[in-house]
């Protein structure tokens, strides 16, 4: 999947309160990585690859599951309120 860096990091920034925490215990993964998959430092060490371009870059995301759990999150969310 392709996605604009900047639309990563507003899914990112759309997380509701915990939400990075919340990703990283149901995937049994260091919050870190999860930052960082969404940008935070070492995006070139997330499995994520960028590719200069407008809006940030193109970011090819090879893995899905942290990405379609952040909007799973933001979906519900948004119907909380």
């Amino acid at each position: 999947m392709n996605i604009t860096f900047n639309e990563l990091r507003e899914i990112k920034h759309n997380l509701p309160a915990g939400g990075i925490k919340k990703i990283a215990d149901q995937l049994n993964l260091d919050e870190q990585t999860v930052r960082n998959y969404f940008g935070a430092h070492h995006l070139e060490n997330s499995g994520n690859h960028i590719q200069p371009g407008p809006n940030g870059g193109i970011v090819h995301i090879e893995d899905e599951t942290i990405l379609n759990l952040a909007k799973q999150m933001i979906e519900a969310s948004a119907k909380q309120n």
